[in-house]
Formats: C-alpha cells, structure tokens, sequence
C-alpha cells in the first residue's frame, strides 16, 4: 500500500510564528486539531494498518560520518582521545584542532548514490517502506535546511539527500519515513569543545571552541563535556537548543511530509517534543481526510508514551508478545561504514524477523553504504538473498498478525536493547496467522519432519480441524499427523531451501493473539 504524499501545510503556523519565549521557557507553536501536547491526547493515537502491514523496511543511515570508514559516532569519537577513531583521525588527517569535523564533511561527495537503482534492490528484498535519516547526532542536515547553513545542499554533496530518497520511494511505491538524531546533539558534540589532556598537543583546543564554527558544534555545551550523553545532556535545558531543535525538525516534516517520523530516543524536550508529535498527527489528518496515517517511533528512554507513537528497540526485541505495535531497529553492519567490520548473515536477518513478526513488531534495517553512496558487497549479498527467500515466504510475513503464542523451540532469545546476535536452531519456531492459516517459520531448515507442540492436540490452541499443510514455495500438500502432543508434518525429499522454512496450516479460522 502506497501512502499518499500531498503538500499539506505541516507547520504552516511556522510561516507567522515560531513560537514566544517566556523568561526561560519555549513555547512552540500549536497546529489546530485532535491531538495537543498533553500525554493524555498523545494516548489517542492508533498505528495504521500500513504499518502494521509492512513488517519490514530498509533505512540509510548515511552521512558525512561514513567518510573515514571507521564507523558509528565518528563525529563524536574523533574529539576522545582513548578512542580508535580519534588515533585513526590522527593518522589519517592530523591533529583535530587543526582538522575537525567540519573539514570531513567537505569529503562526503556521494558521487556514486543513485536512489532510484538502490529503492530498487530495495524493494525486490522485501522493503515495504523505506526510512532516510534527515539529521543525525552530527548536526548536519541531509536537506536544503531553511535554519541550519550546514546542510547537504550547501556543502558535501551539494544535493538534497532526503529529497532524493523520497522521489525513489514514491517511484516504487514506498511509504517514506525520516529518522532525526538532533536532540541529543547538543551534549553528544560537547566533545568538540575539549582538548588532548597529555602529549605534544595538551590543552590546545580542539576546533568546536573556535567561535567562528559554532553553528555546527553549539555554543554554551562545554559543561556536558563530562556528562553521559543519554542523561542529562539529551534533556538539556537549554531553551535557545529546544527552539532550534523544533524549527529545523518542523522544516523538516513541513518540507517532505513523511509517512514516519523516527526519533532516536524518547521524545525530546517536554511539551516542546510534543507538541511536535501533536503537530505532525493533526496535519497527517489534515491531508488524509480525518484519518490518521502517520507513525512515530520513539524509544523508552527519557519521556517514553508507549501508546504515543510505535516503540523502537535499538539491536534488540521484547518479550513475548507485545499488545501494542512496536519496531526493532538494527543495521547489517555498523551504522557508518566500516571498514572490517563483521556483517550479519541473510539466515541471522531472516531469522530476527520471523521472531519480531510473530511478537507484533517490525524490522527497520540499515543496509550500509559506502561514503560514495554505493553498497559494499555484503549489503549487495543480503538484497540478492533477501530477495529470493521473501519472493518465496513473504505470505507468511506480510499482512499477517501475532497468533496465540509468539512461538515455541529450545532457544530462549536475549531480549531488550543492544541484545541481539541469538544463534537458533531449526527446531525453534515462530508462528504469524492471517484468514484461515497460521504459519509456522522454522529458524533453520528442518530435516525430514517438522514437530509442532502448539499444534498439538493437547496444546488447545485449534479450534477447528486443520484441513491441509503446505510449505511455501511447494504446491503439493504435506503429509501430516497431528498428535496428542504435536503436530508432525513430513517434508518432502531433497529440498532446496535456505534460511528458514515457512508452513501454512489451515483453518477454518486462524484465532488471533488477543489485542
């Protein structure tokens, strides 16, 4: 299903007012219509069906940050000095009071990005919807920013990367989401500030306290220099940051009016966040006739409204099955580039999203690019047997949902945040079910026979007789015998099947998970 893409005003309010400073506090601008700032508004909200639908989508997280090759946080990392990036920047640039970020960016030429050719893979792998990142930590917007002069249409690149993205999407038929980063940058970038503590070069500044270069590093942030990142500074209270931070991601969805807006964190900054979020939801409803069909990934970390928007879980899954829709986040590789860097497998992928398909969630994944905007091999590799695999079993994925029990099998996956990399067996299995079939996804291929304990007799979890199996990809209809404690069905000889394997039992009536 393709959502509609139409010039609706997002934050016209922005166009008269960008809101009143009240001694200390911001108060940002309230777009007309169902939903304020309030968390009780917020729990009003409902995920579309294309959403839930979709299961699966592709993101680039892509920048200037990619440039070095050496991965995520360069930005960042190249201002520590017991980090490897800041002893590769060292080696590579020299000095980083000399040669900073704001010197990397000028290098990011992607001279080879071609969107449509990649939406392309993209869509043949599965992608259902596709998700370009706007702004990361790096404070450098990859769109033609009214209120940030760093920008990928004034330097790098010069070329508007979102909007880039975006016509490939539409071209294939894509819902189109953002992801912003910006909240966060504020503290994240204090590191700039600093100085080598030893050495040749100790306490000569680094080049984020050159006044001159500001704009791209903050002003006022050297106190974060010793903070967590994801404590206090993500919640500054710097009000001039809060102002910024909702004009240039208000740009932002004023400008591409995406389908999905990702925030990489809770929502930021109090009512200020907010009322965004109520901006972006009374406009989406706006253009699509009082229906809602805009989606809002945030994290549960600082202000987290779980019936607000969809939750994200970054390189993890939850447990069991979740009431709510919910996403995981992950990439095939780092999230920049980098070079050496141990890359996932196709099984690894497929086998994450059998397993948040059947707890009511979707997968978002990186595929990595190279600095120019080509793909590595690996990520080239995964599209091609991406394609294959999903080609054959997406009816087991797409449209369906969660059945009485996520799944049943030896293996008890890590859940949670950054725990991800579970080895399975084929003998672990995952069930989805839409109409009259459930479907059963082996994590592994199976040898001979597949026995299923929820299918059992005993288990209680069928109604009605099952009529027939079938395994995806195979006309021919599987014998079967179902026990007292299982459900035992034969597969044919010499099969020829990678990854995962996907069995339709049918039903009368495929009974769902309650929701």
């Amino acid at each position: 299903m393709t959502i509609g893409i139409a010039r609706w005003g997002m934050f016209g309010l922005l166009a008269c007012s960008l809101g009143q400073s009240h001694g200390d506090d911001y108060t940002p601008p309230q777009q007309p219509g169902q939903f304020n700032a309030t968390p009780a508004s917020l729990k009003q909200y409902r995920t579309p069906d294309w959403f839930r639908d979709a299961k699966f989508g592709i993101w680039s997280h892509w920048g200037p940050q990619a440039v070095p090759r050496a991965g995520d946080w360069y930005a960042r990392n190249m201002y520590l000095e017991d980090t490897p990036q800041y002893q590769q920047h060292l080696k590579q640039y020299g000095h980083p009071s000399k040669f900073g970020y704001k010197d990397i960016i000028p290098l990011w030429k992607a001279e080879r990005f071609d969107p449509d050719a990649l939406m392309a893979l993209y869509a043949k792998a599965g992608a259902k919807y596709f998700v370009s990142m706007g702004v990361h930590h790096d404070n450098f917007d990859l769109w033609n920013s009214r209120y940030h002069s760093w920008n990928a249409v004034n330097m790098g690149p010069h070329r508007d990367i979102v909007g880039a993205w975006q016509r490939a999407a539409q071209k294939a038929g894509l819902p189109f989401g953002v992801s912003e980063h910006l909240g966060a940058s504020f503290g994240w970038f204090a590191s700039s500030h600093g100085h080598d503590k030893s050495g040749p070069m100790a306490g000569v500044p680094y080049d984020g306290a050159n006044p001159a270069n500001q704009e791209l590093y903050h002003s006022g942030n050297e106190a974060y220099l010793s903070m967590s990142i994801y404590g206090d500074n993500w919640y500054t209270t710097d009000q001039a940051w809060h102002r910024e931070w909702f004009r240039r991601v208000s740009d932002l969805l004023d400008t591409y009016h995406p389908d999905l807006l990702y925030s990489d964190g809770g929502i930021p900054f109090g009512v200020v966040g907010r009322t965004l979020l109520a901006n972006y939801y009374n406009a989406n409803m706006a253009a699509h006739g009082g229906k809602l069909n805009a989606v809002y990934n945030h994290k549960d970390g600082g202000e987290f409204i779980a019936e607000a928007g969809v939750q994200d879980v970054e390189r993890g899954v939850l447990k069991g099955i979740n009431p709510l829709p919910w996403q995981t986040d992950t990439s095939i590789g780092d999230w920049f580039y980098s070079d050496g860097y141990k890359y996932k497998s196709t099984t690894e992928i497929i086998h994450m999203l059998a397993d948040i398909v059947s707890k009511n969630g979707n997968l978002l994944l990186n595929v990595v690019q190279y600095p120019d905007g080509s793909l590595p091999p690996e990520s080239r590799k995964f599209l091609d047997e991406m394609a294959v695999w999903i080609g054959v079993n997406g009816e087991a994925i797409y449209g369906t949902r969660p059945w009485k029990v996520f799944g049943e099998g030896p293996t008890e996956a890590a859940t949670g945040a950054m725990k991800e990399g579970t080895a399975y067996t084929p003998q672990d299995i995952r069930f989805t079910a839409k109409g009259d079939a459930v479907y059963a996804i082996t994590l592994g291929v199976p040898d001979r026979q597949v026995t299923i304990q929820s299918l059992g007799k005993r288990a209680g979890h069928i109604a009605t007789p099952i009529r027939a199996v079938y395994l995806l990809g195979n006309k021919v209809a599987l014998k079967w015998t179902q026990r007292d404690d299982a459900l035992v069905v034969a597969l044919p000889p010499q099969l020829r099947m990678e990854h995962a394997a996907a069995l339709k039992i049918m039903v009368d009536q495929a009974q769902l998970a309650p929701r």
